[in-house]
């Protein structure tokens, strides 16, 4: 349901895409060339960032915390752009937990992970995510609607964080839940996946297949986690219209605003 015209196979910039496209509930779709997504930019090559740098983009939303940029280092610096690192985990959270996925043996990886232990893992993360993190998405849905597109937000594999920042915001603006939902399933799409990466960089592409069967869980995009954020709306708020209003505080104002900056 996005376009293609501003999707590039980007060598060192995985999952990105516009969401250009995506169509509201009362007949509107998604500007092209306002709101795009992706995993982290600290590897972009001198051929991606000359692609990013030609986007117009005024803010890079960075959904990493400390401990995920001291991995895999800081963004790109793209001139002109303002970058904005708004944490969406704490570094302490599952430290121990990612040092097990990228260095622990099969045992460890049976006795954290099986029988539906990932799944759960995943499910809880986006639960608090969504009950837990209402300012930060306060804050980021306030800042597009004051002065922030054409915006770029990532995370690291620009799937869960970033997901569902892109979930909060498609849902402000009206976007039809199916589309949404299609639209995070593409990071599933083998060109935009975030690569396993176990043990010594040489032997990334050696994995076990129990140990990828294991690991699965924590890489997939699964309507199963959508559907828990959802849930979780309902839950606490009762609806999405009251979660928007409260839970994040957008106001009908910002919210007008913010349907003007990114549709058509």
């Amino acid at each position: 349901m996005t376009s293609k015209a501003l999707e590039p196979v980007l060598t060192g910039v995985r999952n990105f895409r516009d969401l250009g496209g995506l169509p509201t509930t009362d007949g509107r779709r998604v500007r092209q060339g306002v709101l795009f997504r992706s995993g982290h930019l600290a590897h972009a090559t001198p051929e991606d960032t000359a692609f990013l740098s030609q986007l117009g983009l005024h803010t890079v939303f960075d959904f990493r915390n400390s401990a995920d940029q001291a991995l895999e280092g800081p963004d790109v610096a793209l001139p002109g752009v303002r970058n904005v690192n708004i944490p969406l985990t704490d570094p302490a959270d599952g430290a121990e937990f990612w040092q097990m996925v990228r260095e622990g043996d099969l045992p460890q990886l049976r006795a954290t992970l099986s029988n539906g232990q990932g799944v759960g893992r995943m499910t809880a993360a986006y639960r608090e995510i969504i009950k837990g993190r209402t300012t930060e998405h306060s804050r980021m849905l306030h800042a597009l609607a004051e002065d922030s597109v054409p915006a770029l937000m990532h995370c690291a594999a620009g799937k869960d964080r970033a997901g569902l920042s892109i979930v909060v915001t498609l849902l402000a603006v009206g976007v039809e839940r199916d589309a949404i939902e299609a639209d995070y399933l593409l990071s599933n799409d083998p060109h935009r996946r975030y690569k396993m990466h176990r043990g010594n960089p040489g032997e990334k592409n050696r994995i076990d297949p129990e140990v990828r069967e294991l690991l699965s869980p924590l890489f997939d995009a699964r309507p199963a986690y959508l559907a828990a954020a959802y849930a979780t709306i309902i839950e606490t708020w009762g609806d999405v219209e009251i979660y928007l209003r409260e839970g994040l505080g957008l106001s009908e104002e910002p919210r007008n605003r913010l349907r003007t900056r990114l549709l058509d």
